[in-house]
């Protein structure tokens, strides 16, 4: 309930809000009461039913009706001085003639909360709204990868206001950071972009953006971006064999640990597969059925869900691979009790690059797949489905193939998977490399 009143002395006359007069204002029993100044139009108090006396400014601006709170009577407003009747005043007229102005003390509060909104703000309330093209969470690689950069590339800005990103600033911070590592700077700035997108999307006071522009966009401006260099790193062709061997030696060898065992299974998945590290790391046993000799990705990278054949030998080590209680993944953590997915396999891959004579990553047994395919003529259309690549300049495959359902194309993943395996037993009749444990 509120009580509202304008101010009269004893002969009706209009009556100001002094101290005296406010510390008399009624208490209402319930609610709130209104006592209006009638000397200053739009100034006043309110009295709730607890005793409490806050003056008041009410009015319009840019045609809404606005009622905003100056502060409590007789309480602090800085480290040095009290609020009075006197003093309410003042500030009631200053925020009287801003409203009259057409400055909304509403938007304006909002927009200097919007822009003390850090970057280290806005990286959290992203990492927690943002979804993919289907609704789903971001993947935790890429998780991982904006929170690395906010906390290393970006760690002197992390904790400033978002607003104080400038293109000038984002021109230095680019250089300096293409000086450390051009494929870095490029991912990080990358991030940046769109963190800053998102802020111009989420703080809008008013209707305005915090941001009328993403500074990042002066680096497209300037053509600063960093060239990506094409990656062609793969098993040389004549190493395949003594590659696979290796893991097949490491996978088998009652001696090792199991964590070794799943290293070299999990890299084995990726020879057989030619799929992304992080499809194979986070593949859980409920996506694998060996009953109908498939595996598949609900929400791969590039959004295509699809299911693809498990080759001979690729069955045979999954059917050998032990299941962990309470952990879902086919590949878990090495941790104990972890129930996490296996995060890198750098013993395995460090063995994999000394016996091909190359330094290798997970992403270059992808390489080695498709090389494989066209060593044994299969056609780059059933690679590129194989491995999950989106196909966008082919109308035929794009509108008339299945791409989702990949069983009809198990005979060419058979041919890679026969391919390889017989690589391994030339090389093992030849003694090409001699099965041993290399250092970690």
């Amino acid at each position: 309930m509120v009580l509202t009143w304008h101010l009269r002395d004893a002969k009706g006359l209009a009556m100001k809000l002094t101290k005296t007069a406010v510390e008399k204002l009624e208490i209402p029993a319930t609610g709130q009461a209104l006592y209006w100044d009638d000397e200053l139009p739009g100034y006043g108090v309110r009295v709730t039913a607890s005793g409490v006396r806050s003056y008041i400014v009410q009015g319009r601006a840019n045609g809404k009706e606005r009622r905003v709170t100056i502060g409590q009577h007789g309480k602090p407003i800085s480290a040095t001085e009290t609020l009075t009747a006197d003093k309410a005043r003042k500030l009631a007229m200053g925020l009287i003639a801003s409203l009259s102005g057409g400055v909304d003390p509403v938007v304006e509060k909002e927009r200097a909360q919007s822009l003390a909104v850090t970057l280290q703000d806005v990286c959290d309330v992203y990492l927690k709204e943002r979804r993919t093209a289907k609704g789903g969470e971001l993947t935790p690689r890429t998780k991982a990868d904006i929170k690395r950069h906010i906390e290393k590339s970006f760690s002197d800005w992390k904790d400033k206001p978002v607003a104080n990103i400038t293109r000038d600033k984002c021109s230095v911070k680019f250089t300096e950071l293409s000086a450390k590592g051009a494929t870095q700077a490029n991912q990080a700035f990358r991030i940046l972009r769109a963190l800053l997108n998102y802020a111009r999307e989420a703080y809008r006071p008013g209707g305005m953006p915090i941001l009328l522009e993403n500074p990042v966009s002066v680096v497209s401006g300037k053509k600063m971006w960093n060239p990506n260099n094409a990656k062609n790193g793969r098993i040389p062709l004549d190493k395949v064999g003594a590659v696979w061997n290796l893991l097949q030696h490491k996978r088998t060898d009652d001696a090792l640990l199991q964590s070794t065992r799943t290293g070299a299974d999990i890299v084995l998945f990726l020879m057989l597969t030619g799929c992304r590290w992080s499809e194979a790391a986070q593949l859980t046993w409920d996506r694998v059925n060996l009953t109908d000799g498939t595996w598949h990705i609900p929400d791969p990278k590039n959004h295509n869900e699809v299911t693809f054949p498990i080759p001979a030998p690729l069955r045979e080590m999954l059917e050998a691979r032990p299941r962990i209680e309470k952990n879902p993944y086919v590949f878990p953590s090495r941790l104990k009790d972890a129930g996490g997915y296996l995060n890198n396999a750098l013993p395995t891959m460090k063995q994999v690059s000394t016996v091909a004579g190359m330094h290798l990553t997970p992403h270059d047994l992808r390489r080695t797949f498709v090389a494989i395919g066209i060593k044994n003529n299969l056609e780059m259309w059933k690679l590129k489905l194989l491995t999950n690549h989106v196909i966008q300049d082919d109308v035929t495959i794009t509108n008339y193939t299945e791409t989702n359902d990949l069983r009809y194309l198990s005979g060419e993943a058979e041919t890679i998977a026969a391919w390889i395996v017989e690589q391994g037993k030339i090389a093992a009749g030849a003694n090409v490399v001699q099965l041993r444990e290399v250092a970690a």
